[in-house]
């Protein structure tokens, strides 16, 4: 099939096509070989990082970018672990580690091209870790943004509960002087509830 079936079958684009085939010509990968691989087989060896000079501890690159998904988790801290585990032989000093993570990190880049029309939806959700305020109680981060302008609107709350979500969905309305306009598929209103990062 060329690239342009293919993509059409999978539902993705031409260009994704075009870079899996691309990686697997580079690991030395073809039909008979991928067929007797699972998933996560593949996967590493599609998306191995690059290699490095072995005078140097290699860090799991897969389970650093896992590590990162945990509440607090750093780069700086898996460095640290990393330098730890491996305080008898040679390791990257923290800038290349940071370099050699991003490299891979950039392998497992997906995008997925989302167009909104103005006005159509605002995205609303709690954000991110509480906050500590001086009284020593937390504040929870409620965002709205528009989906086409990314028009922003944030204030906390003491709490997620359904009083403080509707409130602060009433004013974000308020703030952006209006309401979305309903999307054909008849979703609530416009409004999307997503998680933002």
């Amino acid at each position: 099939m060329s690239h342009q079936q293919i993509a059409a079958a999978l539902g993705i684009s031409k260009g994704v096509v075009t870079k899996y085939v691309g990686l697997a010509a580079a690991a030395g990968l073809d039909w008979t070989m991928v067929q007797g691989l699972d998933e996560a087989a593949l996967e590493r060896r599609l998306l191995a990082a690059p290699e490095q000079p072995r005078d140097h501890v290699q860090p799991d690159y897969g389970r650093l970018h896992q590590e990162l998904r945990r509440k607090g988790m750093t780069l700086m801290l898996l460095w640290e672990e990393h330098r730890a585990d491996y305080a008898d032989v040679q390791t990257y000093s923290y800038s290349q580690f940071c370099e050699n993570y991003r490299r891979f990190a950039r392998q497992l880049k997906r995008s997925m091209r989302q167009v909104h029309r103005a006005g159509e939806k605002l995205f609303i959700d709690y954000a991110g870790p509480t906050i500590a305020l001086t009284d020593g109680s937390r504040a929870h981060i409620f965002v709205a943004a528009l989906g086409a302008s990314s028009y922003t609107f944030a204030c906390a709350t003491p709490s997620e509960t359904m009083k403080d979500w509707l409130e602060s969905t009433a004013r974000a309305l308020a703030f952006i002087g209006g309401v979305p306009q309903l999307s054909p598929a008849g979703d609530n209103c416009g409004y999307q509830q997503d998680r933002i990062m």
